[in-house]
């Protein structure tokens, strides 16, 4: 993602704020050919994370001498798992972390008992749950306020098509209205079950979660706070922890206020 966005074959990413400040500070886990202007335009979501694990863990202690499936190793919600271990007394010593890639991804290593516990989001947690899995812990019961997926593009670009970005906001965010109407619940749930077949039977629970109980940020608005949040546990937990500075450094809701205005 961050590769094809940095070239140019991606002009708008949905990704976590956590990659945004990763990669504009030279800490992304993959190379890119030069620096990164990225930055966050509009919120998606809080994250929506759970942690899932296989049916015998019973509790975050239990994950002591285990190996848990993460996105990545330096980028993305790996240091929401450092924290909520770590608050449960357990640190980098006591597991061992496996880079899986989507969540997709490790919702099937977790099936498959190639790990014993990952980081989900919604609705793929439901997923989990469905297949047996036991959720342990909803991360913004440890967190409280977190920003997760962004609309994210780089600066450079975004301001050269602002007209384009903000296109991309407003159908967005019909879209956002759309999901909100009880009439168009059915047809809603329908498309969710086409495109995550992982999700049958557990539908409605999702369109519930997501839509009606307000898992979307319906006003696309960037939690300030949330991110603030972001920044101090990359700074406890990455590799170079130096000071990343606040919020506005990766964030210009311009685009935002001007699009829905």
């Amino acid at each position: 993602m961050a590769q094809a966005l940095h070239a140019g074959s991606a002009l708008i990413a949905l990704t976590s704020i956590d990659n945004v400040i990763a990669y504009a500070n030279g800490q992304g886990e993959v190379p890119l050919a030069g620096p990164a202007d990225f930055f966050a335009f509009m919120g998606v979501d809080d994250g929506l994370l759970s942690v899932m694990a296989s049916p015998s863990i019973s509790s975050i202690g239990n994950l002591a001498g285990r190996t848990l499936a993460v996105d990545a190793l330096t980028t993305g919600y790996v240091f929401v798992l450092k924290e909520i271990l770590a608050q449960n007394g357990l640190f980098d010593g006591d597991v061992a972390y496996a880079a899986i890639g989507t969540g997709a991804e490790r919702l099937a290593a977790l099936n498959a008992g190639a790990c014993s516990a990952t980081l989900l989001n919604a609705p793929l947690c439901l997923a989990a749950e469905r297949a047996g899995n036991r959720r342990l812990i909803l991360a913004r019961d440890v967190l409280g306020r977190y920003q997760g997926i962004v609309g994210a593009a780089r600066r450079g670009w975004a301001e050269a098509n602002r007209a384009s970005v903000q296109a991309f906001i407003r159908a967005f965010h019909r879209s956002l209205q759309w999901l909100s109407e009880p009439r168009n619940q059915t047809e809603a749930c329908a498309i969710l079950a086409a495109r995550l077949p992982a999700l049958a039977g557990v539908v409605d629970v999702a369109h519930r979660m997501l839509v009606l109980e307000g898992g979307l940020e319906k006003s696309l608005t960037i939690d300030r706070d949330g991110t603030a949040r972001v920044i101090k546990l990359r700074e406890i937990y990455g590799t170079r922890r130096t000071d990343l500075g606040g919020p506005e450094r990766y964030i210009d809701d311009s685009f935002l206020r001007s699009a829905l205005a």
